[in-house]
């Protein structure tokens, strides 16, 4: 019996429609944790099927629908090919994902708001493309028939027809810093759009760019954004407000959590910086209306295929972190007691994003792997 083999693609078109199907990830415990599919089921059966043991497989194919197809999934797509064959041999439409959750990595979904939400001939739409197998979350912002992207994250073309759909013209490229977790898709995205490229003022990167400074104010169509410099996750980290109404904060602020201030420099810096990070969120995140809408770059949760923005007032989130509640030394032991393991490649990541290494052809190995911008909560 051949084993049918499901591309990602596919399983990210399958899940956009909202088609029956059981996704069933295959890898370790350890490996899961952290980094899953929206909505997935699991069974840690990784060393028995390799072993040639199907016991925890069958078991838990017990409980499963048999009116839709099973998606078998796990690192690389090797594993999931005899996780697959085992389903058939059940009775089970059964496939395996090509390329497993490295391949996943590249998958992506959308959301929209629009600000104000009563609409209006002067109403700014908010797209929000969400790589979800990377938990990236990046922007394409409309009005009166132009765009600007913030944070671009998966490939240019994305973008470009997302804009097209709508009837819009991207005319600017933004980033709120350089990135250390993904390969910024900035300046492909900017060339192939004929847009401006604008990065906050630093000496890092090593092409050319429009710097965009504290205070300094953009427009694009019927809309404003204005800049805010926010250091802390990094020394050139920027937020941008878009008609004093959205707040897109970058790897600054999430939701849930603050940014990491530890992956560019070594010694005392990420000390230091933990301290530019409290006067960030205390005096110039917080001096803000609470009703601002926040839109963070980030998130270390699987992102669903619920067409819901990952969003939230800024008084909101300021009032649920227990970490602005603290003093600047209290906060900046917190936050150094709180980081993660480094994300995988990032030294690799950031000479790219600065423009210091070339890029390799598939960047998928590159990238693979849990979001970790954010300190542990």
């Amino acid at each position: 019996m051949a084993i049918q083999e499901m591309s990602v693609g596919e399983l990210q078109a399958a899940l956009d429609a909202h088609q029956l199907l059981t996704v069933l990830d295959v890898r370790p415990a350890a490996q899961r944790a952290e980094w899953a599919i929206p909505d997935s089921r699991h069974v840690d059966a990784y060393d028995e099927l390799w072993r040639g043991e199907t016991a925890s497989l069958c078991r838990t194919a017990e409980a499963l629908p048999r009116d839709r197809p099973v998606v078998a999934v796990c690192a690389m797509g090797r594993t999931s090919l005899i996780a697959a064959q085992v389903l058939q041999q059940l009775g089970f439409s059964a496939y395996s994902l090509t390329g497993g959750m490295t391949a996943w990595s590249d998958a992506w979904n959308t959301a929209e708001a629009v600000l104000p939400p009563t609409g209006g001939p002067d109403a700014v739409a908010v797209v929000q493309v969400r790589r979800t197998g990377k938990g990236c979350l990046s922007y394409l912002i409309g009005s009166a028939g132009e765009a600007i992207v913030i944070d671009p994250s998966v490939a240019p073309d994305v973008y470009l027809q997302l804009a097209r759909d709508r009837g819009w013209r991207i005319v600017k490229v933004l980033e709120t810093h350089v990135h250390a977790d993904h390969v910024s898709r900035a300046r492909a995205l900017a060339e192939q759009a004929g847009a401006e490229l604008l990065l906050p003022p630093q000496q890092r990167v090593q092409y050319a760019f429009r710097p965009i400074a504290d205070g300094d104010r953009l427009t694009f169509g019927a809309a404003t954004v204005r800049a805010l410099q926010t250091p802390g996750h990094t020394t050139e980290s920027m937020c941008y407000l878009v008609n004093d109404q959205a707040l897109f904060t970058g790897d600054t602020l999430f939701l849930q959590s603050v940014g990491r201030p530890d992956l560019v420099a070594p010694g005392d810096e990420p000390a230091r910086r933990a301290r530019m990070l409290f006067h960030s969120l205390k005096d110039t995140l917080a001096s803000l209306p609470g009703s601002l809408l926040v839109f963070p770059c980030h998130t270390s949760e699987p992102i669903a295929f619920d067409g819901v923005v990952h969003a939230a007032p800024l008084e909101r989130i300021l009032a649920g972190l227990p970490l602005l509640a603290l003093d600047e030394g209290p906060f900046v032991e917190a936050v150094l007691g709180r980081i993660p393991p480094t994300p995988p490649n990032h030294v690799q990541i950031v000479k790219i994003n600065e423009g210091k290494a070339s890029m390799p052809p598939d960047l998928r190995p590159l990238e693979a792997g849990a979001n970790r911008c954010a300190v542990s909560r």
